[in-house]
């Protein structure tokens, strides 16, 4: 009997591999309303549609996405080396935030108005409850509208 409990769980641990080596889409992070250099994947989910979503977003060295706000609440994790450095308020204010490295966190709450950038290359992760939408403070910070 363990041999068989042993065989069942071997054969669903290689089978969670497998189906975690699937490799990633990327896309252009503008598809989103992100600024031009970004890309992003979807790990889970349908950011389009209502229900739990998480993306993966590269960013290049010394990107931004200016002052803007979503729908729902979204939580940020930094996923590899480097910085991000993110803030509240409608203005992107470098000398006013707070700053993550790979591991750490922060969640934005719905409808408030917050910046991000990077100095560096850098990957996060983000996870909220859909539909997903990015709504900037000033319009002509969309990219969407160029």
């Amino acid at each position: 009997m363990k041999r068989v409990l042993v065989l069942v769980a071997a054969t669903a641990l290689l089978a969670g591999s497998a189906a975690q080596s699937k490799p990633m889409k990327w896309m252009d992070g503008t598809a989103v309303g992100l600024p031009a250099g970004a890309k992003l994947a979807v790990a889970k989910g349908d950011p389009s549609k209502a229900g739990d979503f998480t993306v993966l977003i590269k960013m290049p060295a010394n990107y931004a996405v200016p002052p803007h706000h979503h729908p729902g609440d979204e939580t940020v994790r930094v996923m590899g080396d480097g910085t991000l450095s993110y803030g509240m308020g409608d203005k992107l204010d470098k000398s006013n935030v707070g700053s993550l490295t790979k591991g750490y966190h922060v969640t934005m709450a719905a409808g408030m108005n917050h910046y991000v950038f990077t100095s560096d290359p850098l990957t996060v992760q983000v996870t909220g409850t859909g539909p997903f939408a990015i709504t900037y403070v000033d319009p002509k910070d969309d990219p969407r509208t160029k």
